[in-house]
This record gives structure tokens, C-alpha cells and sequence, in this order.
């Protein structure tokens, strides 16, 4: 069973940046789809990215396209997000995911779609 633990949130000011890490505790991490998940308060646990096993191929929801970027280090175990030119929207709780195994990449927006999840870091963006 894949243990997963996000570091890297906090209070930033719109405009700055942050970057999110999440470390795997099995060496099977690279046996997944990894993705980032948010959720604001009152809303949805909501996608934002993901890349594959290799690290070749990523995807983003269309808010973060351009801002955001996912990669992997797989000799670390760790997968990581940069959030640059942040705004209040931005901020939410944010999750690390890695999938199934058994789902097309088309559907892995889908947060049941993955099967570990970390414990979530605070991402704070004040106006």
C-alpha cells in the first residue's frame, strides 16, 4: 500500500509562487498515475494535474494550464507541483493522488479513479 505525504503549502500573496512535494513511501510509486487534487471550502475535491508512470506525458485542468506544472522524481519517490502567478481562486487544501492501475488516462479527472491519497496541505492565497 502506497503511504503519500504533501509539504510545501502556506500563506503566499497573489502573484507568488509555491511548490508542492509529495513523497511515496513504496518503491511501487512508480507503478502509477500521479495526480494533484484540490478542494476549496464548500466545494468538490476538484483535479489539477497529472503525469504518467515516466514522467513523459502530463495533463492540467484548463485554470492551471500555464501556471502549474507536475513532474516526478522517481529516484526520490516524489512527485511535485510548481504553482506560479497565484491567485485567491487558487487556494485550497491540496492532494496528492496515485491511481488504480486499471484506468484509461481520459478519465483519470476522476478522483475515484485513484486509490491513495495524502493527508492534504493547506494552500493560502491572499488578494
Amino acid at each position: 500500500q502506497v503511504q503519500l505525504v504533501e509539504s510545501g503549502g502556506g500563506l503566499v500573496q497573489a502573484g507568488g509562487s509555491l511548490r508542492l512535494s509529495c513523497a511515496a513511501s513504496e518503491r511501487t510509486f512508480g507503478w502509477h498515475v500521479m495526480a494533484w487534487f484540490r478542494q476549496a471550502p464548500g466545494k468538490e475535491r476538484a483535479f489539477v494535474a497529472r503525469i504518467t508512470q515516466s514522467g513523459a506525458t502530463t495533463a492540467y485542468t484548463d485554470s492551471v494550464r500555464g501556471r502549474f506544472t507536475i513532474s516526478r522524481n522517481s529516484a526520490e519517490d516524489t512527485v511535485y507541483l510548481q504553482m506560479n502567478n497565484l491567485t485567491p481562486e487558487d487556494t485550497a487544501v491540496y492532494y496528492c493522488a496515485a491511481d488504480r492501475g486499471t484506468s484509461a488516462w481520459s478519465t483519470l479527472t476522476d478522483a475515484s479513479r485513484y486509490a491513495y491519497w495524502g493527508q492534504g496541505t493547506q494552500v493560502t492565497v491572499s488578494s
